[in-house]
């Protein structure tokens, strides 16, 4: 019984299918297929059943699986043990991180980082808030960078930056003659806003009390917010862009970001790790990097912002 297998095992069980584990391990799917045959015959015992679609463990194999996790948990930690005792800032670190933040701040680090680090194997998925919390409760990435929002006490939260909402208004809308948009400016509109689970929506919808607008046949709810972008550039509605948006906006975009009033809704991104998270080197690099390539006056909460 090595290591490898159980990670193998693990593998099948999250993908459900022995070629997408096998893509996921960077290996041939004969390869890691032997590797779980080998172990099951060790065992005398079936841990998947194969002739299911997709592929489940046996009920002895869920038992297996679940000691498997715990101790490729603990091998690992012992790994990392080492690796912070030596400050080292090479190896693999995943991070999980929400979409309404990833394209805006991923391109102002991940390039520079890489390059200044270039044995530092650094993974980024998009995730959604609830998908992100469970990955690392589970030890699927080692953080995530999420907006701070309830239910983050179990976990290690270190401030980023801080990053106001802005208006995104549709030359076709009254309020685009607005200066600035308060609240109460936005009911009845076509508001263009993210499905359910983006704590981005949940937050605006809070803050701008946008319960009624979410019910009504004019709130849209899809999933990204450069599509909502195109559908205002276009000539219909309002959506809402965070702040680092406004730094890749070309000039006839930029006519169409309209402030919020006092108090600006703002959201504070932390980077989360569980507790027991031991590569502090590691994070505290990334962490200073992140807040080196965000504009000073994002790294506190200003006077006339509201944190959301």
């Amino acid at each position: 019984m090595t290591l490898q297998q159980l990670e193998y095992v693990i593998a099948v069980y999250r993908q459900k299918h022995f070629a997408k584990a096998a893509e996921s391990c960077n290996v041939t799917q004969s390869t890691l297929s032997s590797m779980v045959q080998k172990l099951e015959e060790e065992l005398n015992v079936k841990i998947f059943d194969r002739k299911q679609q997709p592929v489940r463990p046996t009920p002895v194999g869920q038992l297996i699986i679940e000691q498997a996790w715990k101790i490729l948990v603990r091998a690992r930690r012992l790994k990392e043990m080492v690796e912070e005792e030596r400050h080292s800032l090479t190896g693999t670190f995943h991070i999980g991180i929400l979409p309404t933040i990833a394209p805006y701040l991923i391109p102002r680090f991940f390039p520079q980082l890489m390059n200044s680090y270039p044995n530092l194997d650094l993974r980024i998925t998009e995730m959604k808030t609830e998908d992100l919390l469970k990955a690392l409760r589970h030890n699927d990435i080692d953080a995530g960078i999420v907006a701070d929002v309830d239910g983050l006490d179990e976990f290690q939260c270190d401030t980023l930056y801080y990053e106001q909402f802005f208006a995104y208004v549709s030359k076709s809308e009254k309020l685009f003659e607005n200066r600035t948009v308060r609240s109460f400016d936005l009911n009845g509109k076509y508001l263009w806003l993210l499905d359910e689970g983006h704590c981005f929506r949940e937050q605006l919808m809070k803050f701008c009390q946008l319960k009624s607008a979410s019910m009504s046949k004019k709130a849209y709810n899809l999933g990204s917010i450069e599509t909502f972008m195109r559908f205002v550039e276009n000539g219909k509605g309002i959506t809402f862009i965070p702040e680092l948006a406004l730094q890749q906006l070309s000039d006839g975009q930029k006519e169409l970001v309209r402030p919020f009033a006092l108090p600006v809704p703002t959201r504070k991104v932390v980077m989360t790790t569980t507790q027991k998270f031991i590569r502090n080197s590691l994070r505290e690099l990334i962490i200073g990097e992140i807040r080196h390539a965000v504009p000073a006056e994002m790294l506190q909460l200003r006077k006339s912002q509201q944190q959301v």
